[in-house]
């Protein structure tokens, strides 16, 4: 662990207070030509049964690899170059619902999913190891995932709250150029196509603190082609496996496997739930949560620098990577990261607590005449958003792009932030 945060890449939380300001820029990375979305389908997604949202629901464009995910409303936003017929919307646990646009609804879609009933097939359950299901399921990663070079349009965004304020907001458009996965992550690269930030002036919401994370999260996060994160029998021998409650994954059976620590270590190890494709063996869906059991383990795992005299305890780190299913192989659809942590001051009675997400979503993706980032133009791996992007106040500024819709709580904090 500690091996791999030395190696990984930061997002910086809650950043010095300085003076808004407004203004293009002419960006240091190379645009790569996006096709003109001039579509745009706009809904929410809820349970059937009970009504409540539903987010990270994968929502795509049948046909085409336009792709998002909703939003913690349930909200989504999906645009297309051309007049979209049907989308298919899946979620963990619940029915694939493909929904007609043909009656030209496109204004206000309402999804509802219907959970899922698994039923399960004794000839399907193949061994009933989960050591055995995911070591042949690692073994089989060269064969379920991409065998050729791919290029992904990303939209990408970073927040950190104090509290329940938001002080700091960034958003990007990025390009990720991945390499077959019978390689590693070494020629992976992420270069910025478009971005903007949003910053608190006030002086009292300046903090800096420094966690893994930011745009090129989804190269190093992508846990099946690094394996050095986790799928590797090194450090599965530290874990023990368990098969967990099937579940259904859009229309596929996935077998579900935990992961709980053995041993308490030099380092804070996971625990976490893999789900694995009951026909293929892809891994579809890894969910990990750093063990918390040991304060100063953690406290290394997810602290890289502090300001003198301000106390860190850590509460929450955790990761999400989503996987696609074409029909054909497994493809990186959604990495999410979440960080929970307290500070307080040696003269001062009470904490504080902030909170930083980042994710990123897979908004189209190209596999023919694919060209490399140039090292040049990659974005650096030891860099936040927050030190390649500036400010814009443009209405169309995410036009032509696909992005994660915002909650409508972010809608309020963009504001707040710009007219403070």
């Amino acid at each position: 662990m500690e091996r791999r945060i030395k190696n990984g890449i930061w997002l910086i939380v809650a950043f010095c207070a300085m003076t808004l300001s407004v203004k293009a820029q002419d960006h240091e990375t190379a645009v790569i030509d996006s096709t003109r979305l001039t579509y745009e389908v706009t809904g929410d997604v809820r349970d059937a049964s009970t009504g409540r949202r539903l987010q990270y629901v994968n929502v795509r464009v049948s046909g085409k690899k336009f792709a998002t995910v909703t939003n913690a409303d349930g909200g989504f936003t999906i645009k297309t170059n051309e007049k979209p017929q049907q989308l298919v919307v899946s979620h963990i646990g619940y029915r694939t619902q493909r929904v007609s646009l043909q009656d030209g609804n496109t204004g206000n879609v309402r999804v509802r999913l219907v959970p899922n009933t698994v039923i399960l097939d004794n000839v399907v359950v193949r061994s009933g190891n989960p050591e055995t299901i995911v070591r042949e399921a690692i073994r089989k990663i060269p064969d379920n995932y991409s065998k050729v070079p791919e290029l992904y349009k990303c939209f990408y965004r970073e927040i950190a709250q104090k509290r329940k304020n938001y002080i700091y907001i960034a958003e990007a458009v990025t390009d990720m150029y991945k390499t077959p996965y019978k390689y590693g992550v070494a020629q992976d690269r992420v270069s910025i196509v478009k971005g903007r930030r949003l910053v608190s002036p006030r002086q009292k919401d300046t903090l800096s603190v420094k966690v893994i994370g930011g745009p090129v999260q989804a190269v190093m996060l992508d846990a099946v082609k690094n394996l050095d994160i986790l799928l590797n029998e090194e450090e599965l021998a530290l874990y023990e496996l368990k098969m967990g409650d099937p579940v259904m994954i859009g229309d596929r059976k996935q077998f579900t496997i935990t992961l709980t620590p053995l041993y308490n270590i030099h380092y804070a190890l996971f625990f976490g739930t893999l789900y694995i494709d009951q026909e293929t063996l892809a891994f579809t869906r890894i969910e990990l949560s750093l063990d918390m059991r040991d304060r100063e383990n953690a406290t290394r795992a997810m602290l890289v620098n502090k300001p003198a005299g301000v106390r860190f305890r850590p509460r929450e780190m955790s990761f999400l990577i989503n996987y696609s299913y074409d029909g054909e192989s497994s493809h990186l659809s959604y990495v999410r990261t979440l960080f929970r942590f307290n500070c307080d001051w040696k003269k001062r009675l009470f904490a504080t607590s902030f909170t930083a997400v980042n994710e990123m979503v897979v908004t189209d993706r190209k596999s023919h005449d694919v060209k490399p980032i140039p090292r040049r133009d990659s974005f650096g791996g030891h860099q936040s958003l927050y030190d390649r992007s500036q400010y814009f106040e443009d209405s169309d500024f995410w036009k032509d792009y696909n992005i994660i819709k915002p909650t409508e709580s972010l809608e309020d904090a963009v504001d707040r932030l710009r007219h403070r």
